[in-house]
């Protein structure tokens, strides 16, 4: 339907678009400011002031000394507008150009920016969530998982309905990085497996380790195993990191971080720190699932948003194979795309 509103009113769309997105804010986090709703949606005050009076004037929406928030009528009128527009909410123009600028197939893009906003890393992670429930077949599957903060909250959106019809086994894709240990893969794997009544198998060793150990510990019986299995995974699911960040994370020497940071190091994967050309300037001896293995695995899901992760996002996607399905948000969008400047 909205196709077919698009060819008879052009420019529909894009309107019903922006004040789904100004009707969505305001009733999540309303009451609120409209200058900290130009933020949040990264709007110019200036549209953003037009589109507020003219749902005003509608009903839809009242203001106070506290803010603006949803009438009952805006509340009813959102939950429609959501149900009508189904795909067409989720950006489909802006995700159809971030994936042909990052040369990579598929691209979900949430509203917010990850890097203020706590309820914008939920989106991401409910929507990688669903992106997975919607490659996944039935039957048996093997999911292959990194460790960190992004992909904790992808686990605790996760629920038996990903499991209806399946039998899911999850491997974590890298040892240990010395780090707490629920953002461990080990510990993620096992509360994905917990919650859609899957399956998961543990790799309890360091993920970084000298090249002396590293040849011995892959000799190691069960952990050979376990890596044949993560290498044969159909999914995996991993976050890109800032490089200096991630470096830090890891404990890596004062030497090596001044060398990542002459090098113009920005992003970090797989235990590859990447400058914004896409060449791979550092590499970890570590025991984990090795980027060139991904090519070979049938779907590849990425999760990382904030503006602050948009060099990272687009260094890491020079490398990463075509077939990779990027869930990030607006902020790291807008920046990626245009520098960052908002809607005008």
């Amino acid at each position: 339907m909205l196709s077919v509103i698009e060819k008879v009113a052009p420019g529909t769309l894009h309107i019903l678009k922006r004040r789904y997105y100004i009707l969505s804010q305001i009733q999540k986090v309303g009451p609120i400011g409209r200058r900290a709703l130009a933020d949040r949606l990264e709007f110019t005050e200036r549209v953003l002031r037009k589109e507020v009076d003219i749902l005003r004037n509608q009903g839809l929406i009242k203001s106070s000394s506290q803010g603006m928030e949803c009438t009952p009528t805006g509340i009813t009128v959102f939950h429609q507008l959501g149900k009508l527009m189904g795909q067409h909410v989720q950006s489909q123009d802006k995700e159809t150009k971030l994936a042909n600028k990052l040369g990579i197939h598929h691209c979900t893009i949430v509203l917010g920016n990850a890097d203020t906003d706590q309820s914008g890393a939920s989106d991401m992670a409910r929507a990688a969530t669903e992106v997975l429930d919607f490659l996944l077949p039935e039957g048996d599957t093997t999911i292959a998982v990194m460790g960190g903060t992004t992909m904790v909250q992808v686990a605790e959106a996760m629920d038996q309905q990903i499991g209806l019809n399946r039998e899911l086994l999850f491997v974590p894709a890298r040892g240990g990085l010395g780090e707490s240990v629920d953002i461990q893969a080990n510990i993620i794997a096992e509360n994905m497996a917990r919650r859609t009544d899957g399956k998961s198998r543990a790799l309890y060793v360091p993920e970084h380790v000298r090249s002396e150990t590293h040849s011995l510990l892959l000799e190691e019986p069960e952990i050979k195993e376990t890596l044949e299995i993560v290498e044969n995974a159909s999914v995996v699911l991993y976050s890109i990191g800032n490089a200096i960040e991630m470096a830090k994370r890891r404990g890596m020497n004062d030497q090596t971080l001044k060398q990542l940071e002459e090098s113009n190091a920005v992003a970090e994967a797989f235990g590859e720190f990447i400058n914004p050309e896409g060449d791979i300037v550092y590499k970890l001896s570590r025991i984990g699932l090795q980027s060139s293995k991904l090519p070979s695995i049938p779907h590849i899901i990425a999760v990382a948003g904030g503006k602050k992760k948009a060099k990272a996002i687009e260094a890491h996607m020079k490398t990463a194979p075509p077939h990779t399905w990027l869930v990030t948000d607006e902020a790291a969008a807008n920046e990626i795309l245009n520098g960052g400047n908002p809607l005008k």
